[in-house]
């Protein structure tokens, strides 16, 4: 585990450490792939987490005179998912996001952390590529914008440098003329690693019932790398979307693809599902169905927060074993000595002595562990307990006010949602925080809240039924 975490209070204090460190440190930001990668030992000889989530302003999304999209290096796959930006001028991307995890990882996981990570299953990669992004690295010494397609140099490989930091992502916003598709193939709704993405980008003449002018198809999970289907994107080219040409397209992107047998599919299966994908989503295109999977005004666990932005630390912030941290749980200040390599899941636990909140699968896929972290829910097994120093945390037993419960906690015991009890903290703090977002949620709603929650004794019509009683009880 690391031996030093610093919450760091700007990118040159960020870009110090990675000098002082060279390929010791590592930056955190959502961490919801670095977490499991150290405590499962893939990533050793790490000294030093650096974390980013307290720097101001590093979530930004905008869009510059030149017509280029930028986002910044806190940016998360609900931000993508909400921000008007990325849905009018990005699509794919905004698509993607909607596809990864659920909504307490969105809420952690970035697009930058996606992108250096590098696997060719990650689902927002496709996208940028589709859209030829660029990112900006930036050391102590040096500042440097590389081109999407030159940024993966192999399989989990990039050309960044141990004392860089990806400070910037940017995309020529799509024009009226333009239009973008994302679609996903797992094996299960949400909380899914690809079997199969693709994305793709197409320019017309004046609109999709016109020529294709330009084609950008790119197929994620099918090989070491992101590949574009060039064949097929050379095909498209001066071509109206009939089906007959969207068939032989697909069948073209289909040979890009040379992905390997694993436990989510075979090659041959993979194959084929490449064609199918590319089909589905140029016949989306075609009918303007680009965005019918994307809500209006999806589910963020936020609360009511249009657009969220983690509040910003009060300074720079060393901490080593045997150091203070200090948070703010359910509306007391906690403070420890100890800690300081634990997840925050373990430190609430073992530390604080709220043993309410639950540890399912320690890996972020059955939200057991679900929290409140400075107002977004969150999987605490993901988070490292440091980050918890200066911020303000919710957990279940923070729920109820005094002798008088929750809502959701009056609805569960009324509908008898409760089984074996373990999953009912996740539960709880997911509805707890529906509610604020949306006083009277839907069923449709009510089910993209709970993506992350899983039930093992099967319980989920009780638990919805005690869900939309809740919000009953919350309006009266």
């Amino acid at each position: 585990m690391w031996q030093e975490y610093v919450n760091a209070a700007s990118i040159d204090e960020v870009l110090q450490v990675l000098a002082a460190y060279p390929n010791r440190a590592r930056i955190i930001a959502g961490g919801t792939d670095l977490i499991l990668e150290i405590e499962r030992g893939v990533r050793q000889g790490i000294e030093v987490l650096v974390d980013v989530t307290r720097i101001p302003g590093l979530e930004r999304i905008y869009q510059d005179e030149g017509g280029l999209v930028h986002l910044g290096p806190l940016v998360t796959h609900n931000h993508c998912v909400v921000s008007p930006i990325i849905r009018n001028l990005g699509l794919p991307l905004a698509l993607a996001s909607w596809e990864v995890g659920a909504p307490q990882i969105r809420n952690r996981s970035t697009v930058a952390g996606n992108i250096i990570t590098a696997s060719p299953a990650n689902d927002t990669i496709t996208p940028l590529m589709a859209l030829k992004a660029q990112v900006t690295l930036k050391s102590q010494d040096a500042e440097r914008t590389v081109p999407f397609a030159d940024f993966f140099s192999g399989f989990r490989q990039t050309v960044m440098q141990p004392e860089e930091m990806l400070v910037d992502i940017a995309f020529p916003g799509m024009g009226s003329n333009e239009r973008g598709m994302f679609v996903k193939l797992g094996l299960r709704r949400a909380q899914a690693i690809s079997v199969v993405h693709v994305s793709g980008l197409l320019v017309f003449e004046e609109g999709p019932d016109s020529p294709v002018v330009e084609a950008r198809l790119a197929l994620g999970a099918v090989t070491p790398v992101i590949v574009r289907a060039t064949e097929a994107e050379t095909y498209l080219r001066g071509k109206a979307l009939d089906p007959q040409v969207i068939e032989e397209a697909a069948s073209l992107a289909r040979r890009a693809a040379h992905p390997i047998d694993d436990v989510r599919g075979s090659a041959a299966y993979r194959n084929e599902m490449v064609r199918v994908c590319i089909a589905r989503g140029l016949r989306a295109i075609r009918d303007g169905q680009e965005s019918r999977m994307l809500p209006a005004e999806p589910i963020t666990l936020w609360g009511p927060e249009r657009f969220y932005s983690i509040p910003a630390g009060n300074g720079s912030a060393h901490h080593l074993e045997g150091q203070l941290i200090s948070a703010q749980v359910n509306g007391q200040v906690i403070e420890t000595a100890g800690g300081q390599q634990k997840t925050l899941l373990r430190w609430l636990r073992e530390d604080a002595g709220l043993t309410g909140t639950k540890e399912g699968c320690a890996e972020g896929e059955c939200g057991a562990c679900t929290v409140f972290l400075d107002g977004a829910a969150v999987m605490s097994c993901l988070v490292p307990a440091a980050r918890a120093h200066g911020a303000s945390i919710i957990t279940v037993e923070g729920l109820a006010h005094g002798d008088r419960l929750h809502p959701v906690q009056r609805a569960f015991i009324d509908e008898g949602a409760v089984q074996c009890g373990y999953c009912t903290p996740g539960f709880l703090m997911s509805a707890a925080k529906l509610l604020e977002e949306r006083p009277a949620p839907s069923p449709e709603e009510i089910r993209h809240a709970i993506t992350g929650n899983l039930c093992r004794c099967t319980g989920y019509y009780k638990i919805l039924s005690a869900m939309e009683k809740a919000a009953e009880f919350a309006g009266s």
